[in-house]
């Protein structure tokens, strides 16, 4: 808020302060393919919109939304895939719970079951193994799986630990419970996946609609060399493809947004 004329000035939520200090000074080992790819990015349009040096540090904070774009994306992703491995979790519980293992020693199997289906690296192992540990350090379950849903962010593993928790403490029935819960996240599965199918050929045609300006751009400038430089060698050049860029910016986000489906 300025003092004297009262006005509020807002950043962008990627330009704040916090996400500058995430991106920055906590930086994740997943992040490093985007961190490259937004560097070559920057270079590209650098050269092909400027031809200059200068150009590449006034464009590089851009690396910053584009990194944050990426790692919301694979959030989602892995949303997505721990949400049908859940499923298969929840699977593995219910049969042990009818072999009569305790709800305990249920997850525990669930976890070496899960370790054979999905490997160590996958992400319900990542899980597994802390909810194994609690376990083993007298936390009750019903505590790790609210955690486990916080920490991940999955709808599924929320309701359920909602659900396990009222269950539990009014003596329902865990066995009916635990099957209805896998049936409802099989049916929903389902129809994200047919979801995913519908709107993947739009999201192909969205990614090469975002490429074949620069494209043209580099093949014009290929075949014939010396075609662009009154854009580059002048102020009102630099100023025209300013206005382009910004242009290609603003139609990159009205794409990203019309593709961003909510499943």
């Amino acid at each position: 808020m300025n003092s004297k004329t009262g006005i509020s000035l807002k950043l962008p939520d990627w330009y704040s302060h916090r996400k500058l200090k995430e991106l920055l000074r906590r930086p994740q080992k997943e992040d490093v393919p985007a961190i490259i790819a937004g560097i070559a990015i920057i270079a590209v349009i650098s050269y092909l919109f400027y031809h200059s040096f200068w150009a590449y540090g006034i464009l590089s904070p851009l690396i910053v939304p584009f990194v944050d774009k990426m790692r919301k994306e694979r959030n989602i992703k892995r949303n997505h895939e721990i949400g049908q491995q859940f499923k298969d979790v929840l699977v593995s519980v219910s049969t042990s719970q009818k072999a009569g293992y305790a709800l305990e020693n249920a997850f525990v199997v669930a976890y070496k079951d899960m370790k054979k289906l999905y490997g160590e690296q996958a992400p319900i192992c990542k899980e597994l193994r802390r909810i194994c540990k609690g376990l083993r350090n007298n936390i009750v379950l019903e505590d790790l799986l609210y955690e486990m849903g916080e920490r991940t962010e999955n709808t599924y593993i929320r309701e359920f630990a909602n659900v396990f928790s009222v269950a539990k403490r009014s003596g329902g029935n865990i066995t009916q419970m635990l099957e209805e819960t896998v049936a409802q996240i099989t049916i929903q599965t389902d129809v994200e996946k047919e979801i995913d199918v519908m709107i993947s050929a739009g999201k192909m045609e969205a990614r090469i609609m975002e490429v074949v300006p620069f494209a043209i751009m580099a093949y014009v400038g290929i075949m014939n060399p010396g075609f662009f430089n009154s854009l580059y060698d002048t102020f009102a050049g630099d100023v025209i493809m300013t206005v382009c860029l910004v242009v290609y910016l603003v139609a990159y986000a009205v794409i990203e947004k019309i593709i961003d489906v909510k499943v």
